[in-house]
């Protein structure tokens, strides 16, 4: 979408909103499908990035099932996707694990402690189940995001790694990227074999995890799918993929209106769309998303710097330049803010969440969800 305005929904369209473009996501699953079958490996949707079940239909046409971090993810790809549910967390509970049980394909644990714990009740059930190994191998420069960093808590390491008690595990699962390219996966790979290569041979798959980049121009499909044919060849295993960012990149945007002006010492627009609220991430990582028409700051004529309505004073989104000033009723439309944005936002201050709105490719906007008042209300009594 490069229209600097949205198309008019007959006064349903209001901001802020996230808005999903369903032909730049369909774009995405060809890919992936295509890659998946050239590779000859299977690709879940991981929906702790995007969970917006109301295309579920559309996805599962290309994908072969989901992944799940917890009980709730694992109900939701279950009742709404179908095919393979795949569910590791850190630490399963006594309480969710019956009912996780009833939802899920694949188990996959963090610690042989876990294992112990529920893995009579797991093999009983008839499912497949594997544990997740961490081969020490970082590849990121924010150790927010990296599994791999010193001290992480998942994946079990080589040192600590029982073979004693693999009896009943068929697969391995390790995730180790984020946002990243085939080439990094190479490295990680290097490091797999080093440190748990004499079991590769003994499994039935093996769970590359997510971070895949697939979708990113410039990504270097030939060697994902190189890699992915010389895991199976030489092992004999049933590879999975898990992207997350892979399905919706760069086919969600989040429209915002500017509210008001002030001056300190910089021209500042107040949003009524909020860094820490509706795009938590930004702050988190830190980023800049890219905004349509916008540049960075002095490249255009007027430079302002974009912030939240909300009491926080580090709710910033950053500093862009127009070509025109900017005054109330303006309208900004932030990119790639479907994935991760949508699942990780909150109500703080009392904040509404955006509307989720769908557009299909011809430009018509179908209203998913609008929240309200009862949405906030409820959370916490």
């Amino acid at each position: 979408m490069n229209q600097t305005a949205v198309p008019a929904m007959d006064g349903l369209f209001r901001t802020p909103a996230y808005l999903v473009d369903q032909q730049a996501m369909i774009e995405n699953l060809e890919i992936l499908r295509q890659t998946a079958d050239r590779a000859g490996c299977r690709v879940l949707l991981a929906q702790k990035a995007f969970s917006m079940f109301s295309v579920y239909p559309l996805i599962r046409q290309y994908l072969d099932g989901t992944t799940a971090s917890g009980l709730f993810e694992a109900r939701l790809g279950h009742d709404h996707f179908g095919g393979e549910t795949h569910v590791f967390s850190p630490a399963y509970t006594e309480a969710d694990f019956p009912e996780i049980l009833a939802v899920s394909d694949h188990l996959v644990f963090n610690s042989f402690n876990q294992w112990r714990q529920f893995k009579d009740r797991a093999l009983a059930a008839g499912k497949q189940c594997g544990m997740r190994i961490n081969p020490q191998c970082p590849t990121q420069s924010t150790p927010l995001y990296d599994p791999c960093t010193a001290g992480s808590r998942l994946g079990v390491i080589r040192e600590a790694f029982r073979e004693d008690e693999m009896d009943g595990l068929s697969g391995l699962h390790l995730h180790c990227l984020c946002e990243q390219g085939a080439e990094d996966l190479a490295i990680v790979l290097d490091a797999l074999k080093q440190r748990f290569g004499d079991w590769l041979p003994r499994l039935d798959w093996l769970n590359l995890g997510g971070g895949h980049h697939i979708t990113r121009p410039g990504y270097n499909l030939d060697l994902l799918v190189r890699l992915v044919r010389e895991l199976r060849e030489a092992y004999g295993v049933t590879v999975y993929l898990e992207p997350g960012e892979a399905i919706a990149l760069n086919a969600g945007y989040l429209v915002s209106s500017v509210i008001d002006i002030v001056e300190n010492d910089l021209s500042i627009a107040i949003l009524d769309t909020s860094a820490t609220c509706h795009m938590p991430d930004v702050l988190e990582m830190p980023y800049r998303p890219r905004l349509i028409g916008a540049a960075l700051p002095g490249e255009k004529p007027h430079t302002y710097r974009l912030g939240g309505p909300t009491c926080l004073a580090g709710d910033i989104i950053g500093d862009y330049s127009f070509d025109e000033p900017l005054k109330p009723g303006d309208q900004l439309i932030f990119c790639d803010m479907a994935i991760y944005t949508m699942v990780k936002n909150n109500t703080f201050n009392g904040m509404p969440l955006p509307d989720i709105v769908l557009m299909d490719d011809q430009d018509q906007l179908r209203l998913i969800r609008r929240f309200g008042y009862e949405d906030f209300r409820q959370r916490l009594s």
